[in-house]
C-alpha cells in the first residue's frame, strides 16, 4: 500500500510540474517588415489572427532583432546572445564552413533539462552541416529548410542563365528532417506548400505533447524572396502575392492558437511572434513595408532592426496592451529561463529577462542600459530610452525605384556621420540633432566603446566544417 501511494505521490508531482512550467511557442517569420502586420499599420490586407493575438496579449512597438539579416538574428534570438558574440555574422550559405558552435547553450537544450520537449519546423540558417542542424543543438524533431529558400538555382534573378551555371552558384536547395537530407532538389512547386506543412507538423507537434510541457519553434521560409503560396491561397486578398503570404502566414497563427485551445494548454502557453529583420526593399513588390521607419534589412537603421512583436499568454500576459519600452530577441531566453525556472548558461550572454514588461507592470523598466546594432563586425547605432545614436558608417539604399515581381531593384552605398535621433518624435530618423545634444552624444558613443571592449573580451568562435 505504501509503495501505491508513494508512486501515486510522485505522478502527481511530476503531473503539477508538467502543469506549471508553460509551453512555449516562438513564431518566426522571415523579412517580414514592421508594418506588415494589421495592427501595425499594414496597407491593403488584413491579418484578423494576429490582430486577435495582439488584442489578447500585448504588442510590442520598439521591439529589435540584433543584427538584421537572417542567419545573425536567428543566432541571437536562440542564444541571447548578440552575434558578434558568438562570431555568428551574415546568413551562412551552402558553401558557408561555419556554424553555431556546440559549447553554446540555446533555449531547446536549456529546456531539456527541464523534461521539455521541443520541436522546429522551419527555416533553420545557422549551419547546414550535420552537426549544426537542430538536433544535435536540443531539438527533439526538425523539419525545414538549413538556409533561406533564394540559396537555389531557381531565383528568378538567375533563371535567364543555364542551370548548368545557375548550380555553380548555388546548388540545389534541400529538404531535412532530422538531420537526414529527404528531398535533395526542393522545386518551385514544393514550396508552394511550406507554410502549410510547417503549420500541420507543428499542430501535430503540439497535439502530441500536449501532456507534457514542450518548446515548438516555427520558422516560416516565408515571406522571404522568392514567394510562393499555396495555389488555393493565390489571389485570396486581390492585393498581390505578398499580401496573399501575409494571409496565409496569419492563418498559420490562427491553427495554432486554435491547437492550443482545442487540446486545454491554451491558459498554459506563452506565444511569441516576431520576425528576423526588416523588408528586403530592392524587392518591391514583393518585399515588406517598414512604414514609418528609415531603410530595411541589411542595415542598422529602424527599418532594419525594429520589427513587430506579439506575445500572448492568457491570464499572464494582460489583454489589448502596448509595451513601448526597448526589448531585443537576445531577451527572449533570459525570460524564458525566468518562467521555466531554468538554469542559464554557465558562460556569458547578453539578454536580460524582460518579463516585468511582458506582465504590464506600469513600473517596470528595460532591464539595459542600452541596446548596441551592429552590421558584420562593427557597431552601427547604439539605442537608450528614446535616442538612437548612429556612428559614422556606410550603407546600402535603394538607388532608384524599387524592383517588381521578384526582380530586385540596385542598391548604392550612402553614408552618415554621427548622427542622433528622438524616436519618440522622430520615429523616422529624419532630423539629426547631435549637434544640439552632444553631451547626449558623448555619453552614448562612451557606452558604445565599452561595449565593442567587453564583447571582445569575452567572444567566442562559431564551429568551423
Amino acid at each position: 500500500m505504501r509503495s501505491f501511494v508513494a508512486i501515486l505521490i510522485l505522478a502527481l508531482n511530476a503531473y503539477v510540474e508538467a502543469q506549471s512550467n508553460p509551453n512555449i511557442v516562438i513564431i518566426f517569420t522571415d523579412d517580414q517588415g514592421y508594418a506588415d502586420v494589421g495592427c501595425f499599420g499594414a496597407e491593403g490586407y488584413e491579418t484578423p489572427n494576429l490582430d486577435k493575438m495582439a488584442s489578447e496579449g500585448m504588442r510590442f512597438t520598439d521591439f529589435y532583432v540584433a543584427q538584421a539579416v537572417c542567419g545573425a538574428s536567428r543566432a541571437a534570438l536562440l542564444t541571447g546572445c548578440y552575434p558578434n558574440r558568438i562570431s555568428m555574422l551574415g546568413a551562412p550559405g551552402p558553401k558557408s564552413k561555419h556554424g553555431i558552435n556546440p559549447d553554446e547553450i540555446l533555449i531547446p537544450e536549456m529546456l531539456k533539462n527541464k523534461g521539455y520537449s521541443t520541436g522546429m519546423f522551419g527555416k533553420w540558417h545557422l549551419g547546414h552541416h550535420k552537426k549544426s542542424l537542430p538536433i544535435h543543438h536540443g531539438f527533439d524533431e526538425y523539419y525545414g529548410l538549413p538556409y533561406s529558400n533564394d540559396m537555389w538555382p531557381h531565383h528568378p534573378g538567375v533563371r535567364h542563365l543555364p542551370i548548368k551555371e545557375r548550380l555553380k552558384k548555388w546548388p540545389h536547395l534541400p529538404l531535412i528532417e532530422g538531420d537526414q537530407i529527404i528531398d535533395d532538389e526542393v522545386t518551385p512547386e514544393e514550396q508552394k506548400s511550406l507554410t502549410t506543412d510547417y503549420t500541420i507538423k507543428a499542430v501535430n507537434f503540439i497535439k502530441k505533447n500536449k501532456d507534457n510541457p514542450f518548446f515548438l519553434y516555427l520558422a516560416h521560409s516565408m515571406p522571404h524572396v522568392p514567394l510562393f503560396v499555396k495555389d488555393n491561397n493565390k489571389g485570396i486578398t486581390k492585393k498581390g502575392l505578398y499580401a496573399d503570404i501575409m494571409w496565409e502566414i496569419d492563418w498559420s497563427v490562427g491553427e495554432i492558437i486554435k491547437s492550443l485551445k482545442d487540446n486545454g494548454i491554451d491558459e498554459n502557453t506563452l506565444v511569441i511572434f516576431t520576425t528576423d529583420n526588416g523588408p528586403w526593399l530592392s524587392y518591391g513588390n514583393h518585399a515588406g513595408s517598414a512604414k514609418p521607419l528609415r531603410e530595411g534589412k541589411g542595415t542598422a537603421w529602424e527599418g532594419g532592426v525594429r520589427v513587430p512583436c506579439i506575445m500572448r499568454w492568457p491570464k499572464k500576459i494582460p489583454s489589448e496592451k502596448i509595451c513601448s519600452t526597448p526589448a531585443m530577441t537576445i531577451d527572449i531566453l533570459p525570460t524564458i529561463a525566468e518562467l521555466t525556472g531554468s538554469d542559464l548558461p554557465n558562460h556569458s550572454i547578453d539578454g536580460k529577462s524582460i518579463f516585468p514588461l511582458m506582465k504590464g507592470n506600469p513600473q517596470a523598466k528595460s532591464p539595459h542600459e542600452a541596446y548596441f546594432f551592429y552590421w558584420g563586425a562593427n557597431l552601427h547605432a547604439i539605442r537608450k530610452g528614446n535616442w538612437s545614436l548612429h556612428l559614422p558608417h556606410s550603407y546600402r539604399s535603394l538607388k532608384d525605384q524599387p524592383g517588381k515581381d521578384g526582380i530586385p531593384s540596385k542598391y548604392i552605398q550612402k553614408s552618415t556621420g554621427i548622427a542622433l535621433f528622438d524616436l519618440k518624435n522622430d520615429i523616422g530618423q529624419k532630423e539629426d540633432l547631435s549637434e544640439i545634444h552632444p553631451n547626449i552624444v558623448e555619453r552614448l558613443k562612451n557606452l558604445g566603446e565599452k561595449h565593442i571592449e567587453y564583447v571582445k573580451k569575452n567572444k567566442r568562435n562559431a564551429a568551423r566544417y
